[in-house]
C-alpha cells in the first residue's frame, strides 16, 4: 500500500525536527572510553577522547545514549548515577556548546599538560580537574561541592581527588 506524499512529507520534517534537536557540540572534558562504550565511571586507564573532540547525540535508549565522536559511533552509558540524574541531564553536562580547547590554552603549561594526561593534580581548579578527568560518577561524589571527588583507573582501582578549603585540589590519593 503506498502512502501519500504529504503522510510520508510529514514524517520525514517529524524526523529532520527530531534530529536538529539532538545535542550537538564539543566534549567538555576527557572522556576515557571501552570499545565503542563511554561509562560514567570514566575508568582513567582506559583510551581516552581528549576534551573538545567533535560530538552529537544520535540517539537515545534506556540509560543509554548513541553519539558520533568526531564521526565514530559510540555509545554513553549512564550506569553508576542514574539513580541521581537522569540520561539527558548526564549527556548535556558531556555534550558543551563551546568548544573547551581556547579555555585550556590559557591554562598555565603544568595544567595543560594535566588535562593532556588525564590526571588531576594539587591545584587545579574544580573546572580544570572536570576537563582533565570528566565528572564524577554521582553514585559516589554526590555532588560537586563534595570536599572529595571519587574516580576510577579500571573496575577495581580508584582513586580520590581532596577538595582545599579555598576550592583547589590540596591532594590526589591513589593516583600513580
Amino acid at each position: 500500500m503506498k502512502r501519500p506524499l504529504a503522510t510520508l512529507l510529514a514524517a520525514g520534517f517529524a524526523a529532520a525536527a527530531i534530529a536538529q534537536d539532538m545535542p550537538r557540540g564539543y566534549t567538555c572534558c576527557n572522556l576515557h572510553y571501552d570499545g565503542d562504550w563511554i561509562s560514567d565511571a570514566n575508568w582513567g586507564a582506559s583510551p581516552m577522547i581528549p576534551a573538545g573532540a567533535p560530538i552529537k547525540v544520535v540517539s537515545w535508549g534506556s540509560n543509554r545514549a548513541g553519539v558520533e565522536v568526531d564521526g565514530k559511533a559510540m555509545r554513553i552509558g549512564h550506569d553508576y548515577g542514574r539513580a541521581d540524574e537522569p540520561l539527558e541531564k548526564y549527556v548535556a553536562r558531556l555534550v558543551v556548546k563551546s568548544n573547551p580547547r581556547a579555555k585550556i590554552e590559557r591554562y598555565p603549561d603544568k595544567v595543560r599538560a594535566a588535562i593532556k594526561s588525564g590526571k588531576p593534580m594539587p591545584g587545579m581548579t574544580r573546572e580544570q580537574v572536570i576537563i582533565a578527568a570528566g565528572y564524577p560518577a554521582t553514585h559516589q561524589t554526590r555532588t560537586l561541592d563534595s570536599p572529595v571527588w571519587h574516580y576510577w583507573t579500571s573496575r577495581t582501582k580508584r582513586y580520590e581527588v581532596h577538595w582545599s578549603e579555598t576550592g583547589s585540589v590540596e591532594k590526589v590519593v591513589g593516583l600513580r
